[in-house]
């Protein structure tokens, strides 16, 4: 072995791939802002991109090796400690490395499906392969092979340069380590940190426009997701990332904003619960709620979408329907969440998957039972994804129908059996319940809408080409709600059930706005013997169904949702809207909005509904601190538990006794 060979020093491995990786995520970013050039040039990006995406890159090499810079300086040398840990940093880099080049290769995907770098929705739906293998597979063979390629090239090429870096490398004195191990310390924490504030580095500080996308591709795709993560493990407590109000302050402000009067809210233990009168008086009728994967206003004719919805369209000339109905999420628990508990939306994942909401939470169904209905979950999959059954069946839900319990399905798909199946299968429930002369509330919740977009030949005609578009899939789930609607109006149960039938979200929500409010937006129709058609022209939020589905149905009772029951609202009240957008949130009523972003003060804009734009615009503190106020009100109910069912009350005037927790 020449002596020239030995001069190599320890950290010369760290280094190198240090370098190399530096220069995959620099690429990859030049890359990603090319293929988004357009809004990167909008908001005069590039400088910063680079520049502050350098700071990111450096910070994660920080984190990623500087234990190993660390470790290689106390533990290397030519003894048997030394020697394994040449085998742990030799594999540590090359895992390292590998990670690094996946991420980036999987971001253009990530980012054509939800418009933003790797978040948490990657390490959610790593949780289900089945589905999420069977989706890929089925969509997107082409990046599952160059994946499968290039993280074998990776992992060969990696093991291969670290084993070779690390042949042979001669150590410093043991005199000289104490101060090199200084040294690392120093620049790791530094590095790692970035900040000399009282604040380590995070994405916030290296956001800069407006456009989520364009902040999102300054940093890599590996701190989003670890960062993401982190984010995870906290639950994303609001007041840690919107700022804080008194807890006074804030049951004061979503109090007022709720339209209840003040005298209403009696109760201290659970300060949200008010008593609410139904507007229908007769004999209360059963629900169905049809909840409709991804079906967002693009894909609505009503809404002046694609003319993809003939039935629903139909059923918006017959129903009271919805022009300005906006989701408070992009994931299809939010939207459950919304839909039957009528909670407000949070930074933190939705309730449907939290623990301390798994029991003692309110919903509908919880209210409904304790009024001696039936309640059912109808759906087309598997019931433990994204944690429904868990949430349901300790919330109020007796029973739960799902793939297992299709005998001899037309259909079936990467996401279970059709939407014709579902609801043939609903129809039947419906009529056996009606036979036995049970009341019965129904969530039925549909999944063909939903890549790799699968149903049945000849339902429909197609749209565009090839069969398995999303335009298609979402005529066929049009298709199979008519299909429904048809045996529905013949039934016994018709003239005694409410309908409703609303998208959970819009399937790809993105652009330049911090919020994309118009990608919110969504169809909604209450359908049924008695409801008057009409289109309302009405801003109008998920969370405000259930009350108005409560009133129309003829079920009083006292519960803790702060939603608008629509039925008691005058047509010209403006209307407000709650969405989150992964880590932004916003707050509109009327065309005013605040849009809250982490760690930075609220900003002001005016919706522009017919050019769907947003302009900036002084709102009042007043306003802001609303917004605030419903921002933080979801995570301090949810940590305190103060979303239960209270006991029942069939007096107006309920008692904090008898809003006690059950």
């Amino acid at each position: 072995m020449t002596t020239s060979h030995k001069k190599h020093g320890p950290m010369r491995a760290i280094v190198y791939f240090g370098l190399i990786a530096l220069a995959i995520t620099t690429l990859s970013r030049i890359g990603l802002g090319i293929w988004q050039a357009d809004r990167v040039a909008a908001v005069d990006g590039w400088p910063h991109l680079l520049l502050q995406g350098l700071r990111v890159d450096f910070a994660t090499l920080c984190w990623l090796w500087g234990i190993a810079a660390l470790g290689t300086t106390i533990f290397g040398g030519d003894h048997i400690v030394g020697r394994g840990w040449k085998s742990v940093l030799r594999v540590w880099l090359t895992l390292g490395l590998w990670l690094m080049i996946f991420l980036e290769l999987s971001t253009p995907s990530f980012i054509d499906e939800y418009g933003l770098r790797p978040n948490r929705l990657y390490i959610e739906y790593l949780i289900y392969p089945k589905e999420v293998l069977s989706m890929l597979w089925t969509s997107r063979k082409g990046e599952i092979f160059l994946g499968l390629i290039v993280s074998t090239l990776s992992l060969w090429g990696g093991w291969r340069l670290s084993g070779r870096l690390l042949k042979e490398v001669v150590y410093p004195r043991w005199f000289w380590r104490p101060a090199i191990a200084l040294l690392v310390i120093a620049v790791t924490l530094m590095g790692a940190r970035s900040s000399l504030g009282h604040r380590p580095l995070n994405p916030a500080m290296v956001a800069f426009a407006d456009d989520p996308l364009v902040n999102s591709l300054v940093v890599n795709s590996s701190y989003s997701l670890v960062f993401a993560i982190d984010q995870m493990a906290a639950e994303a407590n609001a007041s840690k990332v919107y700022g804080k109000l008194e807890k006074s302050q804030i049951i004061d402000n979503i109090r007022k904003d709720s339209g209840r009067p003040l005298s209403a809210f009696t109760s201290e233990s659970l300060p949200s619960v008010t008593y609410n009168q139904a507007s229908f008086q007769g004999k209360p009728k059963n629900l169905v709620i049809i909840l409709q994967e991804s079906l967002g206003a693009r894909f609505t004719g009503y809404l002046g979408g694609l003319p993809l919805t003939p039935n629903i369209d139909a059923l918006a000339q017959e129903g009271w329907a919805f022009n300005r109905l906006y989701a408070t999420g992009t994931r299809s628990v939010r939207g459950i969440e919304a839909v039957t508990t009528g909670f407000t939306p949070t930074p933190a994942r939705s309730v449907v998957k939290l623990g301390k909401s798994q029991t003692d939470f309110f919903t509908i169904a919880d209210l409904l039972k304790m009024n001696g209905y039936e309640t059912q979950f109808i759906y087309g999959g598997e019931s433990h994804f994204d944690n429904m059954r868990s949430f349901f069946l300790g919330n109020g839900f007796s029973d739960i129908v799902d793939q297992n319990d299709y005998k001899d399905p037309v259909f079936v798909g990467s996401w279970g059996v059709s939407d014709e199946d579902l609801l043939k299968r609903a129809n039947n429930e419906f009529e056996q319940f009606h036979k036995e002369g049970k009341p019965f509330f129904s969530l039925v919740f549909s999944s063909s809408n939903h890549e790799p977009f699968e149903f049945p030949d000849d339902r429909i005609e197609l749209y565009d080409q090839p069969k398995q578009t999303r335009n298609n899939t979402a005529k066929y789930a049009d298709y199979a709600v008519g299909e429904f609607f048809k045996l529905a109006k013949e039934s016994s149960y018709w003239k005694d059930t409410l309908f409703v039938v609303v998208a959970d979200h819009e399937s790809r929500v993105g652009g330049a706005s911090l919020v994309p409010v118009e990608q919110f937006r969504i169809p909604a129709i209450i359908i049924g013997d008695g409801i008057t058609p009409k289109m309302d022209q009405r801003v109008a939020s998920q969370i405000d169904l259930a009350p108005t589905l409560l009133s129309l149905m003829g079920v009083s009772g006292s519960y803790p949702m702060l939603g608008r029951d629509l039925t008691k609202m005058d047509d010209d009240w403006p209307g407000r809207a709650l969405m989150q957008y992964d880590k932004n949130m916003a707050y509109l009523r009327g065309d005013d909005v605040v849009i809250l972003q982490p760690e930075r003060e609220p900003t002001g804009y005016v919706y522009d509904f017919a050019n769907n734009t947003l302009t900036h615009k002084a709102q009042s503190d007043e306003m802001k601190q609303t917004a605030l106020s419903w921002a933080l009100w979801g995570s301090m109910a949810y940590q305190q538990q103060l979303y239960q069912t209270p006991q029942q009350s069939t007096a107006s005037n309920t008692s904090s006794d008898e809003a006690s927790i059950r």
